[in-house]
């Protein structure tokens, strides 16, 4: 996902063996055991693998694996590749014998819309190209999307006009599209970290658009990850401890289509109205694709509709940054 399509705004940074690494940054070997390390792009978003292995020709050759396993996946999920599944489903309306893949992922797509009463929803795609064909104009910073063009995306919008199966995909109404930009990468992600564990791997840091870690670190302690940004901590950033977890962020601030940033690319798929843009979310779970998908959801809920969610997803922890608000685990 390039510049129009990433969401993330709040800083992750890995912290291993004791040093603060940046995602791009150079991934230093721990003593007692090498990692074997991949910096790239995963859907337009940087991405990385960190992962240990005691026989470095299996850990190379996994990690191959995996990179190959990113670009089958892009082949299903890219709305960037115009012969992608997903570009398909959106062309043509319908999909015969779609991947399983992307039928899993719209399993999780139904039970995360239902659980926030529709604030997660992948058919917001048409409402994304009303603002994306408005703000096209170079002059179109002084003035809203026409309210007749954002009812009529409003229309064809709602996961209940989407049926499937594993036979087949249908979008109920014309003109109808899916966006997996708030899930997809958590799947990938996912699917990388199965990859490596039937492999061998117990010990990994993914990122591929979120983050993923299994097991330990090699000296038996957990992954350090810091979770950050300039505006709410001045102190410095926040560390969670992870172990056989995921973790996603989101932020409105990540993409404004309008210099106002009165319309960013978190849009509440139920009403047209973007996020807001001050306010920083980032979930932790047993999953990236739960972590993406809630994430993405959060960014739109009242706090306290956010804590019914919680009650009900047991394993699953969020933090909320509201400007004037503080940080909180609205458990």
């Amino acid at each position: 996902m390039g510049v129009m399509n990433r969401r993330r705004f709040i800083s992750i940074t890995a912290a291993a063996a004791g040093c603060g690494l940046t995602l791009s940054g150079a991934i230093a070997a721990v003593p007692s055991q090498e990692a074997v390390n991949w910096r790239g792009r995963a859907l337009g978003a940087l991405a990385s693998l960190r992962i240990y292995h005691p026989d470095r020709a299996i850990a190379e050759r996994l990690v191959r694996q995996v990179i190959r396993e990113v670009d089958r996946l892009e082949e299903i999920f890219s709305l960037y590749r115009a012969e992608s599944a997903l570009s398909q489903l959106n062309r043509m309306g319908a999909l015969v014998a779609p991947p399983s893949d992307m039928v899993a992922v719209l399993e999780t797509c139904r039970n995360v819309w239902e659980l926030t009463d529709g604030a997660f929803d992948p058919t917001v795609q048409p409402l994304w190209t009303v603002l994306a064909r408005h703000f096209s104009d170079p002059d179109a910073d002084r003035s809203d999307p026409a309210p007749a063009d954002i009812r009529g995306a409003l229309e064809l919008v709602g996961f209940d006009k989407v049926k499937f199966d594993l036979n087949r995909i249908a979008l109920s109404r014309r003109g109808m599209a899916l966006t997996f930009n708030g899930i997809a990468q958590g799947y990938i992600t996912d699917r990388a970290v199965e990859l490596l564990r039937r492999g061998g791997i117990e010990k990994s840091m993914v990122n591929l658009g979120e983050i993923r870690v299994t097991g330990t670190k090699p000296d038996g302690g957990p992954w350090r990850v810091a979770i950050g940004n300039d505006t709410f901590l001045t102190d410095g950033p926040e560390m969670l401890e992870l172990v056989d977890k995921a973790v996603a962020t989101s932020s409105g601030a990540g993409f404004s289509f309008d210099s106002a940033g009165r319309f960013n690319h978190l849009i509440d798929p139920r009403s047209g109205a973007g996020s807001h843009g001050n306010r920083h979310v980032t979930v932790v779970a047993q999953d990236a694709m739960r972590a993406d998908a809630y994430s993405t959801a959060f960014s739109l809920m009242p706090r306290e509709d956010i804590r019914t969610v919680l009650q009900r997803e047991h394993d699953i922890e969020a933090i909320i940054s509201d400007e004037g608000a503080g940080m909180e685990a609205p458990r």
